[in-house]
């Protein structure tokens, strides 16, 4: 059984893998080549009070985040906000290649008067159950390395008043870098963003043909986000690149495709029709329906008398 170890302070991952103090208690960069975890430790899930940006190679462990393994031989970034689960387990496998790569470690309170500390979070690829991780090309890698030196540069010199804020510039190019890097990402790794369509499309017809949403109601983003193993904003980021529509969107257009089904095949009342597509309100219904289609169910079922 893995044993579940709590930083709630910088300093406190610094004792643990057998590095000096950090220089700073609220930020720090760590050089991965140089972490010493406990030898008696082979597996631990790892539960932080501060951000955590990696760009790792040859790491001698298989790490798990929220429902998918990632490996770091291709020298990817990872993203771990506060509060969240990163599963640790050694990796025999990973061959005799020294471990590379930066860790850079952000406490919220080192944002405080900042820009980035209500905007931070809007960073969907800190989303717990993220489904990728993010590759780069060396090119990228050299790039977000050089933003990570400046940050070290900056932290390790005397602050000054100017320090946070330039220390601050460095961590949103970062951050901002990574966004349009995963949507590249999204955009590119065709095979998988589709296999995710088709359970999408699975997933939503399944909740569509089941005669029990007048007990259970719409299925929500947050339940078919939970059926594919993402987080939401991580699904409804993949599906706007993908269609241009977020998952909300996508379940809409499910319902208004059921709906026009029983309008055109069925007697059913508009109220019927409402009630066993999970409406508690008819008039709910009729205003999505006309939202969506620029006509009532009404005006819709009258084409086909």
């Amino acid at each position: 059984m893995s044993k579940t170890l709590h930083f709630l302070s910088i300093s406190d991952y610094h004792k643990f893998a057998n590095l000096a103090a950090p220089r700073h208690p609220l930020i720090s960069l760590i050089d991965y080549s140089q972490l010493r975890y406990p030898e008696d430790i082979k597996e631990y899930k790892l539960i932080t009070g501060y951000y955590a940006i990696g760009l790792k190679r040859n790491v001698p462990y298989k790490f798990f985040y929220g429902q998918q393994e990632y490996d770091f031989d291709e020298g990817l970034m990872t993203f771990m906000a506060p509060k969240q689960v990163m599963h640790m387990q050694e990796n025999p496998n990973i061959g005799v290649a020294k471990p590379s790569g930066f860790l850079l470690l952000i406490h919220p309170d080192f944002l405080w008067n900042t820009t980035l500390a209500a905007k931070i979070s809007s960073y969907e690829f800190f989303g717990y159950s993220i489904s990728e991780a993010l590759f780069l090309s060396e090119k990228e890698e050299l790039m977000i390395k050089d933003f990570m030196q400046n940050i070290r540069r900056e932290s390790d010199a005397n602050l000054d008043r100017f320090s946070q804020n330039i220390i601050v510039s460095q961590l949103e190019l970062i951050l901002n870098y990574a966004e349009r890097f995963y949507e590249r990402q999204f955009l590119t790794r065709g095979k998988a963003n589709h296999q995710v369509l088709e359970k999408l499309e699975n997933t939503l017809t399944r909740h569509f043909q089941e005669e029990k949403l007048v007990n259970t109601g719409l299925p929500t983003v947050d339940q078919v986000a939970a059926e594919l193993n993402l987080s939401p904003n991580y699904l409804s980021s993949l599906l706007k690149s993908l269609t241009g529509m977020s998952t909300q969107q996508h379940i809409h257009h499910k319902l208004i495709e059921k709906a026009k089904e029983q309008l055109s095949t069925t007697s059913l009342s508009i109220s019927e029709i409402a009630y066993d597509l999970g409406f508690e309100r008819p008039a709910s219904f009729t205003k999505l329906f006309k939202n969506k289609t620029e006509m009532s169910p009404l005006e819709f079922r009258s084409r086909f008398n």
